[in-house]
């Protein structure tokens, strides 16, 4: 039976789409009574990237298959999943329903591939609410966005 996993992630951006934007991402990993936090700040990067690393990297976190629970407060990142977006993409030679080339082709694919691993599942949660967790993941992001600001 495959271990039971909650993931927790949240990503920011300040400045997005400028050149000096500056991202990070918060996540937390809970398996029984163990709890993980993750966070990692990034410079020139957009808030949808920081959003869709934070789901990569708390999952290839994981070492072996895993039934994951995924919360995320971006309607991007679980949408893509829940909405059947990501199939229809990899239809149509990664272009959007406007014939326009996918972004984050590349983040997308590694998503795709854990997702093959691991059995997740993408939950949506209200962003800037009363969500503890939530809450603690935009913490997290704006911390390593303060760390690396400081650079």
């Amino acid at each position: 039976m495959k271990k039971e996993v909650i993931i927790y992630t949240d990503g920011g951006c300040r400045g997005n789409g400028k050149e000096e934007a500056v991202g990070g991402y918060g996540a937390v990993l809970i398996y029984k009574d163990k709890v993980k936090t993750i966070k990692k700040g990034f410079k020139r990067t957009t808030n949808n990237v920081m959003e869709l690393t934070a789901a990569i990297d708390a999952l290839s976190m994981l070492k072996e298959p895993c039934k994951v629970k995924l919360y995320s407060d971006s309607a991007y990142l679980v949408n893509a999943f829940n909405n059947g977006w990501v199939e229809k993409w990899q239809k149509n030679e990664w272009k959007t329903s406007s014939k326009e080339p996918v972004k984050n082709k590349e983040l997308w694919e590694k998503l795709i591939e854990l997702s093959k691993i691991h059995e997740i599942e993408f939950i949506k949660v209200k962003g800037h609410a009363d969500d503890e967790l939530n809450n603690l993941c935009d913490k997290l992001a704006n911390e390593a966005m303060d760390e690396i600001e400081k650079e």
